[in-house]
């Protein structure tokens, strides 16, 4: 079951796209298919029950090519926990699953828009993010 909440509101708290030259855009357009999303989900207290959840995205090549295009961007969603002090375990997995299966296809719809708008109008990020597996993951 998800904690109860409300979405107080959500922005772009730090985006970065390095293409350091022409070469490296031309490289970067052969090669986007060796490249990989890799997501980090931080939060942080607030006041009056309200807590900033940080979903990251970062999209690199995998391999150590030297000319390559460099995506980050961090996406802050904050919410009001609506419950009573619910439990930390619990609390950890709504922020890492169940809030990220509510937010998270609107913020990749955002940042793919943004990989677009910086020189890739073919860009297409395959594959779903399983957050109960990442959840599971980090529990263990």
């Amino acid at each position: 079951m998800s904690i109860k909440h409300k979405k107080i509101f959500s922005y772009i708290k730090d985006l970065s796209v390095e293409t350091p030259d022409p070469e490296s855009l031309i490289v970067a357009r052969e090669r986007i298919s060796k490249y990989a999303l890799n997501l980090d989900i931080t939060s942080k207290p607030l006041k009056n029950k309200m807590i900033e959840v940080f979903t990251k995205l970062i999209y690199k090549d995998k391999e150590n090519s030297k000319k390559k295009t460099y995506f980050e961007m961090v996406h802050s969603t904050v919410i009001q926990i609506e419950e009573e002090n619910p439990k930390k375990e619990e609390l950890k997995k709504f922020i890492l699953c169940d809030l990220q299966i509510e937010i998270y296809p609107k913020i990749q719809e955002t940042f793919i828009h943004i990989l677009k708008l910086s020189g890739f109008p073919q860009i297409k990020i395959s594959g779903k993010v399983d957050f109960m597996k990442l959840y599971k993951e980090r529990s263990n």
